[in-house]
């Protein structure tokens, strides 16, 4: 079965951007760079809700009218999924638009052939993924830094949720880079 994986940079309060949208906190480093990429081999299905969409089309100076799909890493097929109510369409190749239930979705692509799901951006999406019970593992890159406010990674999932501490260490910056296993 296929492993769904949600995380993110984040504030250590908990914010994976600004109140405005901003990421000119995130530190990037060589040691991110690393995982990242290993990360990168390990998936090939992006999941993410219209917002992040939204976000992701604005980065690469896309507009409403011409949605680019975010970009793809070196050599990497990856299959995006964007979950909406309110889209109809969109024309690019290698992303399908859903309106159906994302954790009855995500489930059903688990059962399938392939490597891992990621989550891709804010909490909204991982919240009723992680009330579906579908979310596997969860990777967080903490920043030494505290936003007050912002976008926030995690949502209220209605529930707890158990982790299992599968790696910590200290990155370049003062970042603490941790993996989870949930429960």
């Amino acid at each position: 079965m296929r492993i769904v994986s949600y995380g993110a940079a984040c504030s250590l309060d908990g914010f994976i951007a600004g109140e405005d949208g901003s990421i000119d906190w995130l530190h990037f480093s060589k040691d991110v760079q690393d995982i990242m990429g290993d990360y990168w081999k390990s998936v090939d299905l992006m999941v993410m809700g219209r917002k992040t969409w939204g976000v992701s089309v604005a980065m690469q100076g896309g507009s409403a009218k011409k949605r680019k799909a975010p970009a793809k890493r070196a050599n990497e097929k990856i299959t995006t999924y964007v979950f909406s109510r309110t889209l109809t369409e969109i024309d690019q190749p290698g992303v399908r638009l859903v309106s159906t239930d994302p954790g009855a979705f995500v489930r059903e692509l688990k059962r399938g052939e392939g490597k891992g799901i990621c989550v891709m951006g804010g909490g909204e999406l991982a919240q009723s993924l992680f009330e579906a019970g579908v979310i596997d593992e969860v990777g967080l890159n903490v920043h030494p830094i505290l936003l007050g406010r912002g976008v926030p990674l995690f949502r209220d999932a209605g529930k707890r949720i158990q982790l299992e501490l599968k790696e910590s260490r200290v990155l370049d910056g003062g970042c603490v880079y941790s993996t989870y296993t949930v429960r």
